[in-house]
């Protein structure tokens, strides 16, 4: 009896938290991660997550009418249904089309139980303190996701535990009365719908934008989301943000939340552009989220103008359609084709979600207002007019190239470093003081070696070939397992990193030249040199860009500073080097030009391609 009477209480509360546990851990994490395990990518990828959109998006508007002949209860009992086989299947082996199918029921199951949900809130929460169930609700669903146990688990584990947690939500009692119910929020809102639906919009574009780029940023996704201790305070700061928001609620201070959510959620994106503020932002991030969360179920429930089941439904279709699944969907976007939420962008999505403030405290206080506005105005046309000191931070191409090297974890790979009276100085070049080190902020040194080391790179290698190895590692570094970074050019942070690159070099390249005079490969590797070997490292190292089709010099033939000669013109012309001068090419490239060194190949690799360069069987037939 007294579990009875506590699931009567606090049923409301369990409905929304296992909605967003189901939505969380499966529909963004798992579900996801079972789709990378089938080999989806790009374009298959994308068809399948448009299919769980269209699905969301077409039940959310559909819902509001097929509220009008069925019963709450029994068409929140078919949205678990749906969703929770629809998760089970997610274990399957899936085909492309397996797998949008499966997407579609997803987004359709979510459409049909949030919709449900929202409009008969008040059937399940009763009266009785509504928005702190709703919000413990809410913080109870962002922390069980972020228990390490459920975080860290298997996709397969996870989409089992989201389908056993609707199945028993489906068990609950939820029979309710065929009659019509009013909102049990007597007091009439006062937040307009459409000034609602904007700034959620606005709100879950960043929300979501801002999660893309810390999954894939290894940096960012470290100091976020790894390890029990950020997972636990992630979750904490979850739950108390909701709670705060439902108290806040209760006494009708929506825009107060919805500005605050901006302004945590806003704030953290424009950290999030400058590695060093990682952990605040990691901070923020949370509290941004929960709050404008616990609005987007309490809104439609309890805080909307309609006067009717029907018309709380009808926009709780529309706000879970444009706002959410859109508005989702363009964050995501943003994060995929500029890896930073623009300062701009926070600006327009502040503009939106601050305004109804601003306007009403005009009105109130519209003196104080326009001398406030006056002095910002002032202050712009300052700031904008005097000329700068030169003691601000810098935006130089350089320093920008510097973020985007820590913030996509560079470091993680390649060291900056280069260890005096060893080895590294053939091969990387000149080291640096530890005064010079000192002066870095933060210094990048690093700790490993997956890489080679990049601290005298842009004496080694030309900007053209910076780019084209970012762009696709393996085209001209055949060994290389460094990931493609291609998408940095789609804006300018390419560009930026490859200036940052190109940077690091000593004040003279000349030491580096001269340890390369004095280098030849030893009398073993010469008397062991194979003409079978030199052709594989040929075409393994070489035949990119002195093939007359190949792949390098075919895509950026244009952007050469001088044209690599073909093979043949190459070994044509041989005799003009000694095979000790062309082995020092081959290990060192040529300064000046797009010739890149091979620092990495052994002295019988070098000797073998020297072998193989000279000889005729290397040369093209005369007719071609």
């Amino acid at each position: 009896m007294r579990i009875s009477a506590f699931i009567d209480e606090w049923r409301g509360t369990l409905l929304v938290a296992v909605t967003y546990i189901y939505f969380l851990i499966f529909a963004q994490f798992a579900f996801l991660a079972r789709l990378e395990a089938l080999g989806f990518a790009d374009s298959g990828l994308k068809l399948v997550m448009a299919a769980m959109a269209v699905g969301g998006i077409l039940l959310s508007l559909l819902m509001p009418r097929f509220l009008l002949i069925v019963l709450p209860d029994v068409s929140l009992r078919i949205g678990f249904g749906v969703s929770g086989a629809a998760a089970l299947c997610a274990s399957l082996a899936l085909s492309r089309t397996g797998a949008a199918i499966v997407a579609f029921l997803i987004g359709s199951g979510l459409g049909i139980v949030t919709v449900t949900l929202v409009a008969y809130l008040g059937l399940w929460t009763g009266s009785h303190h509504m928005f702190l169930k709703v919000g413990l609700g809410t913080g109870l669903g962002y922390l069980v996701c972020n228990i390490p146990a459920v975080f860290t688990a298997r996709p397969e584990n996870q989409s089992m535990f989201a389908a056993l947690l609707f199945f028993g939500a489906m068990a609950l009692p939820l029979g309710v009365s065929s009659d019509p119910v009013e909102s049990p929020n007597s007091e009439e809102p006062q937040f307009p719908f459409f000034v609602a639906l904007t700034s959620f919009a606005a709100l879950v574009w960043l929300d979501s934008a801002a999660f893309y780029i810390i999954q894939h940023a290894s940096a960012l996704k470290a100091a976020t989301w790894l390890g029990s201790r950020h997972l636990w305070a992630n979750g904490s700061l979850h739950l108390g943000a909701a709670i705060v928001a439902a108290l806040l609620l209760q006494r009708k201070r929506t825009s107060l939340v919805l500005a605050s959510s901006f302004g945590a959620l806003g704030l953290a994106c424009i950290l999030l552009l400058r590695p060093g503020l990682i952990l605040p932002a990691s901070l923020l991030y949370p509290v941004g989220v929960s709050l404008y969360s616990v609005t987007l179920v309490a809104y439609p429930s309890f805080l909307s103008p309609a006067g009717s089941i029907a018309g709380r439904a009808r926009q709780a279709g529309f706000i879970y359609a444009l706002a959410g699944w859109v508005g989702s969907g363009l964050g995501i976007s943003m994060g995929q084709n500029l890896g930073q939420v623009p300062s701009a962008f926070v600006a327009v999505a502040g503009f939106i979600v601050l305004a109804p403030i601003v306007m009403s405290l005009a009105k109130a206080r519209a003196r104080e207002v326009s001398l406030l506005l006056l002095i910002l105005t002032v202050g712009f046309v300052l700031n904008r007019a005097l000329p700068s000191d030169g003691t601000g931070s810098s935006s130089s191409a350089v320093d920008r190239g510097r973020h985007v090297y820590i913030s996509e974890g560079c470091i993680s790979c390649h060291s900056q470093y280069v260890r005096p009276n060893s080895a590294d100085t053939l091969m990387w070049g000149p080291p640096e003081t530890i005064e010079q080190i000192h002066q870095q902020k933060p210094p990048l040194i690093g700790n490993r070696r997956q890489g080679p080391d990049l601290a005298q790179v842009g004496s080694r290698r030309s900007p053209l070939w910076l780019k084209a190895h970012l762009i696709d590692p393996r085209e001209i570094s055949y060994r290389s397992i460094m990931p493609p970074y291609g998408f940095l050019f789609c804006d300018r942070r390419g560009d930026d990193l490859v200036a940052y690159l190109t940077s690091l070099k000593s004040p003279s390249q000349s030491g580096h030249l001269i340890q390369e005079s004095g280098w030849q490969p030893s009398g073993l590797a010469v008397r062991e040199a194979d003409l079978d070997v030199g052709r594989i490292e040929y075409e393994h190292h070489c035949a990119t860009c002195h093939d007359r089709d190949g792949a390098t010099r075919s895509k950026w033939q244009s952007e050469f500073k001088k044209l690599p000669p073909t093979i043949g013109a190459l070994g044509a012309s041989s005799a003009q080097y000694s095979s000790i001068r062309l082995a020092q090419i081959i290990k060192f490239g040529i300064s000046g030009t797009d010739m890149p060194g091979h620092e990495y190949l052994s002295d019988r690799e070098i000797a073998s391609l020297t072998l193989w360069l000279a000889h005729p069987r290397a040369q093209p037939p005369p007719y071609l």
